[in-house]
């Protein structure tokens, strides 16, 4: 689905659901209380956000991962497979799997380290651990209370921030905003700071500024372009690519993890022949199209940047 263009700012909207906001959270307030949160043996590091939606967990997941691997630590990931049929626990394969098995966030991940879906997070990690994992990195599952986190991260997009502050359905967020705050052990800010993030935070809270970099950017830049992608806020990949120096012929903004099918990316790839452009998207939506069409596609590759990694590894270095 797309975010409601609602959940930016408040209003009269935002005030008729606020009733079915409450109960939202009160179910999220429940669920803690009840669940009783198991370990398993090795530390868990959870990258997760507040908002429904993208942040960049994944690319932030990654990058973690990178480090720990830096210092000679096992990493493997733990993800749910949103959008994926499996259910797992399932090591994934990216020469058999697609993402319509294990969904598209896994098949990135299992470029840097390996992955393990499941939809029961405490039976995957302890699959992960049996496999080697010395570190599980936990994609996602901020909110999911059986599994015990030894850090947590929380990505806020910088961006977007928190929207308009209310739970859902009268906002984007999963949980109230100083509920999940407090259970974080620092923030990961994704620059720039549109949205005002870093002042609504607590002074104790550690922040990690950091920014989603292109990579290779010279390799599109001042080339005409149709974009599109099937991501949490197109916009911002529209925006790179502007930023990059590229000629926009046309952008197309599909809903997060779209199924993207042959005759619709064969529309696009004629679209952008006929406009003389390239068609491009982002490796997130590169991992869901039809297999036989990928050629046609560029793609965006993205790395973390870290402001202050010396801040990182302070947070890091019980794990090194």
């Amino acid at each position: 689905m797309m975010a409601p263009g609602f959940w930016r700012k408040d209003g009269l909207l935002p005030a008729l659901l606020s009733p079915a906001a409450r109960c939202f959270a009160a179910g999220g307030w429940i669920r803690r209380r009840i669940a009783a949160a198991r370990s398993v043996a090795a530390p868990v590091i959870c990258v997760g956000n507040l908002v429904a939606g993208g942040a960049g967990k994944t690319p932030v997941a990654a990058a973690l991962a990178e480090r720990l691997l830096a210092h000679g630590k096992a990493p493997h990931f733990l993800s749910r497979g949103y959008g994926g049929r499996e259910r797992g626990p399932l090591r994934v394969d990216p020469a058999r799997h697609t993402a319509a098995d294990v969904g598209d966030e896994p098949l990135l991940l299992a470029r840097t380290a390996p992955v393990w879906i499941a939809r029961d997070r405490v039976a995957g990690a302890e699959a992960a651990v049996r496999a080697g994992a010395g570190v599980v990195v936990m994609d996602d599952g901020f909110q999911n209370h059986r599994l015990r986190k030894d850090l947590s991260l929380l990505v806020v997009d910088g961006g977007y921030g928190v929207g308009n502050g209310r739970v859902m359905p009268a906002g984007p967020l999963r949980e109230p905003l100083a509920a999940g705050l407090a259970r974080a052990d620092a923030v990961v800010l994704m620059e720039p700071d549109e949205c005002g993030v870093a002042a609504m935070l607590p002074a104790s809270l550690p922040v990690l500024r950091a920014s989603l970099q292109p990579i290779a950017p010279a390799s599109l830049a001042g080339r005409r372009v149709l974009a599109f992608a099937g991501i949490a806020r197109p916009e911002k990949f529209f925006a790179t690519l502007e930023a990059m120096g590229c000629r926009i012929a046309g952008q197309r903004a599909f809903p997060d993890h779209h199924p993207y099918g042959e005759r619709e990316i064969a529309a696009l790839i004629a679209e952008a022949r006929r406009a003389g452009a390239v068609p491009v998207t982002t490796e997130k939506d590169a991992v869901r199209l039809p297999a036989a069409l990928r050629s046609g596609i560029e793609t965006l590759p993205v790395a973390v940047r870290w402001r202050d990694e010396a801040a990182l590894d302070g947070l890091l270095a019980r794990f090194y």
